[in-house]
């Protein structure tokens, strides 16, 4: 350990128990056990063949009624059916796991549980929905419909800072983590050890020895990724509480679709961060993965940080006995009385059924007046999103998508392509970062909302994941927003009808092929 930064166990390389724990290898031992039984009844259970035969048709016709019955989009339907169609029992099988609760009906019960204890706890501020209902933005409207599935004011007094690079961010949380009296709550999708996890992790340490509160938590998925699995209690060993949110078990985790992608940092109630920057090094480009890491976040100082203490608080209280809010979402948040416009955090639920993240998109989208501007890292939409993104570039919004030029992942890469003929014909203006890789969620839209988040425009983000963002109408920091995309749209090269006719055979093929399974992956 030196002065600056602390190491508590080697990142290890997800190898052979990846494999293990992975959904990958569910459905490969599902497939098997398909073959194995179509093999034994036409070799040795030949008598029983008709009854198999009957059997499978059966089991077709209830997945497929199940579908029409069901309310997932059009895309996802074709998906499975066409699944359940070839390989019955692997397909039912995985519908049922992945749709109809099987495993974790106790986890949705607990959050249903923990959302209506706290769904009074923070009261909408008085005056705000009132000032907004004469504003035809329809910003109360939003606010409305978040509140169907949660607490989620929408507040004045609240200053909001943007960071269009992650160095940036980095830089203000720790000098926002040295002045932490109270609590720290961390809630982040990847942790990984290195320069910028250390040199958080020592500041979290000291704190922690001098009493204050100290909570981190990650996603369960890390722990056979990049943390040791008793990284928890090393973490302890500190005096800082820490969960992994659903540990992965082998084969038999019911939580491999919802996993925590949120990114919250709370402290003392009174400044809150969120975006796309995880906590590990490439995040802050002191690690080059795929070449320049473009990743923006958000801070925020006032009342609008107690939208983000109780997000944490309710993903932490999941598994505890006995859940407890008070008094950290009573903290005082230091009033802003000088803050501009309003901010709305929000936070996404997969286990409801409200879409919570692609309706704020498409709320965007749909009342567009000159101009929308997004930043992504993925691009797989269903039928409704990328209608919603069409019409607005057809009845003349300027509509920008900025997405990687250099990918994390080649088979989302070449979803992402699979868009850009529709789109562009829609006329819809795509550009990819030519420096490297953007992971950065952001949607600015005629200088007055901004969306900055965890939010992807993705099937697993849109569907699978918990997510949380903030939406943002008439503050100071969307001019900065909507500075950074037009800076960052100079570093991008365009696609064009005949750059998308030059493009790559293979992303071409895989882009087709990989387009009827996008609702799965």
């Amino acid at each position: 350990m030196n002065n600056e930064v602390l190491t508590l166990g080697k990142p290890r390389k997800k190898g052979l128990m990846g494999l293990i724990f992975s959904r990958f290898f569910v459905i490969v031992i599902l497939l098997a056990l398909q073959v194995a039984l179509v093999v034994s009844f036409n070799l040795w259970l030949k008598d029983w063949l008709p009854f198999f035969s009957v059997g499978m048709t059966i089991l077709i016709l209830c997945g497929v009624i199940y579908l029409f019955n069901s309310g997932m989009d059009s895309a996802a339907r074709l998906t499975w059916m066409f699944i359940i169609a070839v390989i019955p029992i692997t397909g039912v099988a995985m519908l049922a796991f992945t749709q109809l609760n099987i495993g974790h009906r106790r986890l949705r019960r607990r959050v249903e549980e923990l959302i209506d204890i706290t769904r009074d706890s923070i009261p909408q501020p008085e005056g705000v929905l009132e000032k907004l209902s004469h504003d035809p933005a329809g910003t109360d409207d939003l606010n409305r419909y978040l509140n169907r599935s949660n607490c989620f004011p929408v507040y004045e007094k609240t200053a909001s800072s943007f960071f269009p690079l992650g160095e940036d961010m980095f830089a203000a949380m720790m000098e926002d983590l040295k002045k932490a009296e109270k609590f720290i709550f961390m809630e982040f999708f990847i942790i990984d050890e290195g320069y910028m996890w250390g040199s958080i992790l020592k500041v979290l340490a000291d704190k922690a020895a001098s009493g204050v509160d100290v909570r981190v938590m990650y996603d369960g998925m890390l722990e056979v990724a990049t943390l040791p699995s008793d990284y928890c209690r090393r973490l302890g060993e500190y005096g800082i509480k820490a969960k992994a949110f659903s540990p992965i078990k082998p084969i038999v985790s019911s939580h491999y679709n919802y996993r925590d992608h949120r990114k919250i940092l709370v402290i003392d109630g009174k400044v809150g961060y969120t975006g796309g920057v995880n906590l590990a090094d490439e995040y802050i480009n002191r690690r080059e993965r795929f070449g320049h890491w473009k990743d923006t976040g958000l801070r925020l100082e006032g009342d609008a940080v107690r939208s983000f203490t109780l997000m944490f608080l309710q993903m932490w209280n999941i598994d505890e006995t006995e859940p407890a809010f008070e008094p950290w979402i009573s903290a005082d948040p230091g009033r802003k009385e000088i803050a501009d416009g309003y901010v709305m955090p929000f936070g996404d639920c997969p286990l409801d059924k409200d879409k919570v993240g692609e309706m704020v998109y498409m709320d965007i989208f749909n009342r567009a007046v000159d101009y929308v501007h997004v930043m992504t890292p993925y691009l797989i939409l269903d039928g409704e999103l990328e209608t919603a993104i069409s019409f607005a570039a057809q009845r003349g919004v300027d509509v920008k998508l900025i997405l990687p030029g250099i990918p994390d992942k080649k088979l989302a890469y070449a979803l992402a392509k699979s868009h850009y003929r529709r789109l562009v014909d829609a006329g819809v203006k795509i550009y990819e970062y030519t420096p490297g890789f953007v992971h950065a969620k952001i949607f600015v839209s005629d200088d007055r909302k901004a969306v900055v988040g965890t939010i992807n425009l993705d099937y697993r983000s849109l569907y699978h994941h918990y997510e949380c963002g903030a939406f943002l109408y008439k503050n100071d920091c969307i001019a900065d927003i909507e500075r950074d995309f037009q800076e960052t749209l100079t570093k991008c090269r365009q696609v064009t009808p005949e750059s998308i006719k030059k493009e790559k055979l293979y992303y071409k093929v895989m882009g087709e092929l990989l387009q009827f399974f996008a609702p799965m992956m």
